[in-house]
């Protein structure tokens, strides 16, 4: 660019500033795209100032309009208070436990998500954990690389999938994608969630533990809320029984991750798949040790296809906001 280039566009950002949009934490999306986001906004990175987080806000009060997080990012009561002029926040996530939505109902924060953005991906590793599960992909690819084949033979056999019966917890978008990718392999599905569903003549089970006492898998699904919270507690584990094997891509709280690894370690059920855990990062090293457990470091909502998605739905919605238009991917507060 030449001087009067430069000139230019400065003097156009001065008469036009970019909104400003405060980031706690940087997203996947961020990191991967800020180059692209920056375009349109100027970020705030509260992760990378050496003030303390109240004091940066408070700095910025009276200017942040916007807020960008993402699921492992809480947005608290404290931080929307020390915002005045808050109006929107953007989470590049799914799932909304992370942030206070009572308090944003009471200021009249706009809230907007990802949608059903990820629910093909999350599908798509929910099946890839069970299959693994089930046949023992990635134990078998540790007996390969420690040297165990050649030293103690042959591998220990895994398991079909067709014709297992998968009880589905939560049957919202997620759920009804890995339904749709089971029932090709013959599985039968089973499911709970808040309310019956019209649209599917899958089983319907009110109570989860009767679904556990019924199926072969636990697939679990739903988001993480007040009333799912250690909703897969000992009775339910106990119910899924010896031979049954759960798979969580929802949120790692939804299980009661004690006794799960307690399950697990005394034989009370087969295997697990989980691509998250109830004190993220943090992993229990019981799970580490076990070869009938698969690990997942919260990805699935990560492909390169799905995060060029996000960035346009991310700019979206912010030029949405600072246009006064209608959000592209709203919370309903008011539910």
């Amino acid at each position: 660019m030449d001087c009067n280039g430069y000139r230019q566009e400065n003097h156009d950002q001065n008469l036009f500033p970019k909104p400003k949009v405060l980031v706690l934490e940087p997203p996947p999306v961020f990191i991967y795209h800020e180059e692209k986001l920056s375009q349109k906004f100027h970020f705030l990175k509260a992760w990378d100032s050496p003030l303390p987080l109240e004091q940066f806000l408070t700095t910025h009060a009276h200017s942040v309009q916007a807020i960008l997080s993402h699921g492992s990012c809480p947005v608290t009561t404290n931080t929307i208070r020390l915002l005045p002029s808050l109006g929107l926040i953007v989470t590049t996530s799914a799932g909304l436990d992370q942030i206070d939505l009572q308090e944003c109902r009471r200021r009249g924060v706009s809230v907007a998500y990802a949608g059903n953005l990820f629910s093909a991906d999350v599908a798509d590793i929910a099946v890839g954990l069970l299959i693994d599960a089930l046949r023992k992909i990635s134990a078998g690819n540790r007996y390969v690389t420690q040297g165990l084949w050649a030293n103690n033979g042959d591998f220990s056999l895994g398991s079909k999938l067709g014709g297992r019966k998968v009880g589905i917890v939560g049957l919202g978008s997620i759920g009804l994608e890995v339904g749709k990718r089971l029932e090709p392999f013959g599985c039968n599905i089973l499911y709970c969630s808040r309310n019956k569903k019209s649209s599917v003549s899958y089983p319907y089970y009110s109570n989860v533990c009767e679904l556990a006492a019924n199926c072969e898998v636990l697939m679990i699904c739903c988001e993480l809320n007040d009333q799912t919270r250690h909703v897969i507690n000992k009775e339910v584990l106990l119910a899924l029984g010896k031979k049954g094997l759960i798979i969580n891509v929802g949120r790692g709280a939804i299980i009661d991750e004690q006794e799960m690894v307690r399950c697990l370690m005394q034989g009370e059920i087969a295997g697990a798949g989980l691509d998250v855990f109830e004190n993220e990062p943090h992993v229990p090293s019981e799970l580490i040790s076990l070869d009938n457990v698969v690990l997942s470091p919260h990805r699935a909502v990560h492909t390169e296809e799905t995060l060029m998605a996000l960035v346009d739905l991310v700019i979206g919605n912010l030029e949405a906001f600072f246009s006064n238009k209608p959000l592209l991917s709203p919370v309903l507060l008011d539910e």
